[in-house]
């Protein structure tokens, strides 16, 4: 390799330079005008020079090229004989040229002491890459073009469109092509692109995939129901009420004098802590019940063999809660059992609490336990709930959820067992997660109303779990454990295991470990209840796009001048409306559907004012 000295043309990363200095150090002067300290490894000589300017010289054309690579095939020869060849001269500005040429890499290869002629077969393959390259670039640019003027075509179109679709689905943090566009690259952007282009109609929900919800029930094994001792409870009545098409009931209620029974599905029987069904359902936290599926958590043939009132007699973990007439828990007995279940609809419990002994004094041993609890400060929310679900014809239905007497019973019996269980579990020294909810927030003034419960509702606070029991204020229960939905959320399932665990005089987990589950269970309920917040308000707002002229009743819930926050019964959804009076909370007005954002999972109202 030469020496650079004063006055030589040199390659500087790849550009033409001249040496200006070579001692102490060397120093070069670019094609850019800057002056560098560099070392002698950095350039490479490809000119003895002297130099005066550097040379622009442009790469010698294709068909001289040929000729020069034809005469020299399969051989090595320095970078000056090369150039010598090409334009019979070897100066700073042939040498220039001619690096340029071997640079490019389509006939000569290697460095200027040693040009390589490259092998016609070399040539050929490296022509058509080539090629590709160039057809690939003008489709991306015609695919450019078309995007903006939304001419895109899904299918021709594909190969370009996967990482808009990615990033929609949150599954790529950037777009070649948003970034192309000059669209920041966010998964609203992209998601608003695809409907633009038709590539999306607006049923295509996101919001799972982006944030990583598995759309799949898991494919696992389950054993077989073990033989073990369980107490006949088939001669109660045992009513599962549920929403109407439930298909996986996990609870049921009986009555035995002053004894209420809530039986549970007795899932740990089959899923023992460690075991693959255990370990999938951690991993998922709960099962996912979005508007156009469900995504159980468990396998499919836990709810077939498990889920109350599915077979003639079912399984189940049964907790005996004996209620003093204050609504007192006095004595709790938590069994495996056998129930004979009777499902039944809320609205068909409704109808048969007029007619029905045993639901009429369920009804009535658990009105005592229910006062208690508002007594010591449950809080009532009463705010129009709607069930949005997507049915087997794609139809979108908007089911109100009503404040049925039935409704009401049940809930004050899983409330029940929650205590009961809770108490069971600290007499028999079994570590459990107890749920507890510090105060709400204090409110200076309550309005009356539905307004009165928003208000109300923004100052609950979150419910926590701790290894130790407290008082879970929110629904005015001095000890509470979640025990009633082992089949739907996992840490129902570790109460039901650690009790198992303690009936057969197995190791339970400690407080310590029954935390550790809680935190790992924690962190994906948490983006499964989201995933189903969003999915619902996206389902809610595709609804709106295909019903454009819908208008129906708001009720003002909060004022943020010039804004208004309005409650929508009839599709159980808030939104901001401009206030165009001075209306009172709790005011009921008409709103107008204006505009509906999909990507942005947001719909804008007007307040239609009665002709005065």
């Amino acid at each position: 390799m030469r020496e650079p000295r004063v006055g030589s043309l040199v390659l500087f990363k790849n550009r033409p330079a001249r040496v200006v200095q070579t001692d102490p150090r060397l120093v070069i002067q670019t094609a850019e005008g800057q002056t560098l300290k560099v070392r002698p490894k950095d350039v490479q000589v490809l000119h003895p020079g002297p130099v005066d300017a550097l040379p622009d010289a442009a790469p010698p054309e294709e068909t001289l090229l040929a000729e020069a690579w034809e005469v020299l095939q399969g051989e090595t020869v320095p970078l000056a004989v090369l150039a010598e060849l090409l334009y019979g001269a070897f100066t700073p500005q042939s040498a220039w040229a001619t690096w340029q040429a071997v640079s490019d890499g389509l006939y000569f290869t290697g460095s200027p002491e040693a040009v390589q002629a490259r092998r016609s077969e070399e040539v050929a393959a490296e022509r058509r890459a080539r090629e590709a390259r160039a057809a690939q670039a003008r489709a991306w640019e015609s695919f450019l073009q078309r995007a903006r003027r939304d001419e895109v075509d899904a299918a021709q179109d594909w190969a370009f469109l996967q990482d808009v679709v990615a990033l929609a689905r949150g599954q790529a943090g950037r777009s070649r092509v948003l970034r192309a566009l000059g669209s920041r690259e966010t998964p609203q952007n992209a998601h608003r692109l695809l409907l633009r282009w038709g590539v999306w109609g607006p049923r295509e929900n996101p919001y799972p995939h982006r944030l990583g919800i598995a759309l799949a029930p898991p494919e696992l094994p389950l054993p077989d129901l073990p033989e073990e001792p369980r107490r006949d409870l088939t001669h109660l009545p045992a009513w599962a009420i549920d929403d109407e098409g439930s298909r996986d009931p996990d609870d049921a209620l009986s009555v035995e004098g002053r004894r209420l029974w809530v039986h549970v599905a007795d899932v740990a029987a089959l899923v023992p802590p460690g075991s693959p069904a255990d370990e999938e359902a951690r991993a998922r936290g709960a099962s996912v019940y979005l508007p156009e599926a469900i995504v159980p958590m468990l396998p499919e043939a836990a709810p077939e063999r498990l889920a109350l009132g599915l077979q003639p007699v079912s399984p189940a973990l049964s907790i005996g809660i004996d209620l003093s007439p204050d609504g007192d828990i006095l004595d709790v007995e938590v069994t495996p059992s056998w129930v004979r279940v009777i499902r039944l609809t809320y609205a068909q419990a409704d109808a048969l609490l007029e007619s029905e002994a045993s639901l009429q004094a369920l009804e009535g041993l658990l009105a005592p336990f229910a006062e208690r609890r508002r007594q010591a400060g449950a809080v009532e929310l009463h705010l129009p709930e709607v069930k949005v679900i997507v049915d087997e014809e794609g139809v979108i239905r908007l089911r109100p959820i009503l404040p049925l007497r039935s409704r009401q019973l049940v809930r004050e019996a899983m409330l029940a067992a929650g205590e009961a269980v809770a108490r069971y579990g600290l007499a028999q020294g079994i570590p459990l997660p107890f749920t507890t909810q510090e105060p709400p927030a204090p409110l200076a003034e309550v309005p009356p109303g539905l307004a009165g419960m928003f208000a109300l509702r923004k100052t609950l606070r979150r419910s926590e779990y701790h290894a130790t029991p407290a008082p879970h204020h929110g629904l005015g229960l001095p000890l509470y454990v979640r025990a009633t939905s082992p089949l739907r959320r996992y840490l129902d399932l570790v109460v039901h295991q650690q009790l198992w665990a303690h009936w057969r005089g197995e190791d339970l987990l400690d407080a310590q470990e029954v935390l550790e589950r809680v935190g790992v269970a924690e962190a994906v309920v948490g983006t499964v209840r989201q995933a189903e917040r969003l999915s619902r308000q996206h389902w809610l707002l595709v609804y709106l796009l295909e019903h454009p002229h819908w208008q129906g009743e708001g009720v003002l819930v909060e004022r943020r001048p010039p804004w208004g926050i309005f409650l929508l019964p009839d599709l159980g959804m808030t939104a901001q409306a401009y206030l165009p009076a001075d209306l009172p909370l709790n005011a009921t007005v008409t709103l107008h559907l204006e505009e509906v954002l999909l990507p942005e999972l947001e719909a804008r109202f007007r307040v239609v004012l009665p002709d005065l």
